[in-house]
């Protein structure tokens, strides 16, 4: 009977522990959930269009976005390796950084000195940096010496420079850079309002990294973190100039087919935090530096982007004219500039904005944004400022084309969100037929860009207070 009594307990104990460890499961999911929404699939590799072709390499077809022109005797490669940015850094900040930095570093043969000097009497130039989620590594030559660039670009991501000698280098430069940066009351307020915004998130954490982080960072992180990043199914390649493509391409296959597969990466978005909140920030200034954003609730980013860009436009991202700089300089006279713009990308969908002001507007101003971004998505805006958006963003379409860089990095755009090459003109012509009725049942149905979370550095109030007592104490005494 005994036995059996143990076995009942044993048995209603196990059920108990199975129902906690699921209830931690599920509650964990959630967690992770409301940090990370929806993940994008690997990169396409079904699009087609001018300007896109795929170089295959043991089976993988690898996107090919270019674009030949032949007026100057010079040409462009760009390696994108989706998933090498700091996105992935986890605990180690600064760890994507610094592994682009050590690629600037030049191959192990002939290091830093005699690698860049090489380069420069060909007129090469090779740099490699980060993005948010991507390394990018970028070449430009002159077309005599094309197959020479691609060369030292093999040599370099064959044999790179990852030395102790070099580790320490780029960790000294680093962490110069990461306390420079601490004293950028721009970069502080900015970094404090990731924050909050993305709370548990690689966003939260600065992409330079901390004196601490980038001085535990080891050689053999940096090996790891390249080897996970320079793999062939997280390749872009975008290239153009005076060049023959296809030949281009056969230059490339033997460094291409010396790269690592078999690691795809899925892109995470991460959500917004739907509360507001503010965090302050004190230290001896002059000026309140206020960094402030929202979540912004995208759809169908093809559909929306248009309505998207113009409502930015008109809110606060056009500069004089816009909506926030009205009402805080121009008739409140609080800044001398205030900004705000709907940021959409395969990672996130906010809004956000800054201003600085004197101390003592410090309360005013932020009074005065909360009250134009709620009036903006309630009432809209005028037929007035529908036109005068028109205007300006299909007058300045010939500029954003106007040389190979700028139409290459549009495309790349365009393909990387998972758009048509030519989006862009759709885009315009979107615009063009805009009406007002239509523009405005869009941003109202946007209410939460008014759920503005705010970051604020300023001074002390006790510490203003003890200033203003000591200048009042120092002033001249009038002489009666």
């Amino acid at each position: 009977m005994g036995a059996k009594v143990k076995g009942i307990r044993y048995a209603l104990l196990l059920a108990i522990v199975v129902l906690v460890l699921i209830m931690i499961g599920a509650w964990m999911e959630q967690t992770k959930q409301n940090q990370v929404g929806d993940t994008y699939g690997v990169i396409k590799r079904d699009q087609v269009g001018e300007g896109i072709k795929y170089f295959a390499i043991r089976g993988i077809k690898i996107p090919v976005i270019y674009e030949e022109n032949h007026l100057l005797p010079m040409g462009t490669i760009r390696l994108m390796f989706i998933g090498g940015g700091n996105l992935r850094d986890k605990d180690k900040y600064g760890l994507s950084k610094l592994s682009a930095e050590m690629l600037n570093e030049g191959t192990k043969e002939l290091g830093s000195v005699k690698f860049a000097e090489q380069l420069e009497q060909l007129a090469i130039t090779l740099d490699t940096d980060i993005r948010l989620e991507s390394l990018h590594i970028d070449l430009g030559f002159l077309k005599e010496y094309q197959q020479k660039a691609i060369g030292y670009l093999h040599d370099l991501l064959l044999s790179p420079n990852l030395t102790a000698s070099a580790l320490e280098k780029v960790q000294k430069n680093m962490v110069a850079n990461a306390l420079t940066k601490m004293s950028n009351f721009d970069y502080i307020a900015q970094l404090e309002l990731n924050k909050i915004l993305f709370a548990n998130t690689p966003l939260a954490h600065p992409a330079v990294g901390t004196p601490k982080s980038i001085q535990s960072i080891s050689l053999e992180d940096v090996k790891k973190r390249l080897e996970d990043a320079l793999d062939i199914e997280r390749l872009i390649i975008v290239m153009g100039g005076d060049m023959d493509t296809d030949k281009t391409l056969e230059q490339l296959k033997p460094l291409l087919e010396a790269l690592p597969s078999n690691k795809p990466f899925f892109t995470p978005h991460f959500s917004t935090a739907q509360k507001a909140q503010e965090k302050i920030i004190y230290k001896d200034t002059q000026q309140a530096y206020i960094y402030f954003g929202s979540p912004f609730h995208m759809k169908d980013l093809e559909k929306e982007l248009p309505l998207a860009k113009v409502m930015s436009f008109v809110l606060g991202s056009s500069g004089f004219g816009s909506r926030l700089m009205d009402a805080v300089r121009v008739k409140g006279g609080l800044a001398y500039s205030a900004y705000m713009r709907v940021q959409l990308s395969r990672i996130i969908n906010c809004a956000t904005g800054y201003l600085q002001t004197k101390l003592e507007n410090q309360d005013k101003s932020i009074a005065l944004v909360k009250q134009v971004v709620k009036e903006f998505v309630q009432k809209g805006i005028t037929q007035e400022e529908l036109e005068g958006a028109k205007k300006f963003l299909l007058g300045s379409e010939p500029l954003a084309n106007e040389t190979l860089g700028k139409r290459l990095n549009t495309k790349f755009h365009n393909f990387y969100l998972g758009l048509p090459l030519n989006y862009d003109k759709i885009m315009l012509e979107r615009i063009k037929n805009l009406k007002l009725e239509e523009i405005n049942a869009y941003i109202k149905s946007h209410p939460e860009v008014a759920d503005l979370s705010f970051s604020i550095l300023t001074m002390d109030p006790k510490v203003q207070a003890r200033k203003a007592a000591q200048k009042e104490k120092m002033a001249p005494v009038e002489r009666k």
